[in-house]
């Protein structure tokens, strides 16, 4: 979304912006599922977050997913509380920007997310996807359980196996940890390739499936 040189270390808590108490204004409604943006969680229902680059492209991905119930984009992994995009995009707080899916395990398993979130982009760029260079489009999986966690290095350790055996030398350097504050990104961010159909995307994989079956954990 934005070209120009940025930061590609992320600060630590004393050097980041301070950013504000308040969070800043967003969508009150999903634009595709017309859902209340931040309403409560359908009971059984799961969370999971994920970083794969510009959340534009990123949060289409998911949404078109079955038995995805919600999606909306923010910043996480960060240290500024409430950013805004302006200061994510100066590498001054630390945040990747990520998709937070709200999800029916009965319909769509953790696991099949991961799969999606790994041949959705390459998980072997660091600091950057393609064009899109800077600390705020580094691959993530925030986790919410240890569960999520275990599920996320598995399927990492066999994605690798699987780009090195297509011809992929690079490592993969997703960072997974445990979900901290998600900041709810402003209203235009949201579902903004529903609502700007020929926006930008940067959304682009490694042409590389990522197994799923015996063995890894859903």
């Amino acid at each position: 979304m934005l070209f120009s040189k940025k930061p590609i270390a992320i600060p630590d808590a004393d050097s980041a912006l301070p950013g504000r108490a308040q969070p800043i204004p967003t969508a009150s409604t999903h634009y595709v599922f017309d859902r209340d943006l931040q309403g409560p969680i359908p009971e059984g229902f799961e969370t999971a977050i994920f970083g794969l680059g510009c959340f534009w492209g990123a949060e289409r991905v998911f949404w078109q997913q079955d038995g995805v119930w919600l999606t909306r984009v923010g910043y996480a992994g960060g240290f500024t509380p409430n950013p805004t995009y302006e200061e994510v995009c100066s590498g001054g707080t630390g945040h990747t920007e990520i998709v937070e899916v709200i999800f029916n395990p009965s319909e769509v398993t953790f696991a099949d997310l991961v799969k999606l979130f790994l041949e959705s982009h390459d998980p072997t760029q660091g600091m950057r996807q393609g064009n899109d260079i800077g600390t705020q489009y580094r691959s993530a999986i925030y986790t919410t359980s240890d569960a999520q966690a275990a599920t996320a290095q598995e399927m990492i350790a066999v994605y690798e196996k699987a780009l090195a055996q297509n011809g992929h030398a690079s490592q993969i350097t997703t960072e997974v940890a445990p979900a901290g504050p998600v900041y709810l990104a402003e209203d235009y961010h949201q579902q903004y390739l529903a609502k700007n159909p020929n926006g930008y995307c940067g959304i682009g994989g490694t042409g590389v499936s990522c197994p799923i079956g015996l063995g890894v954990a859903t």
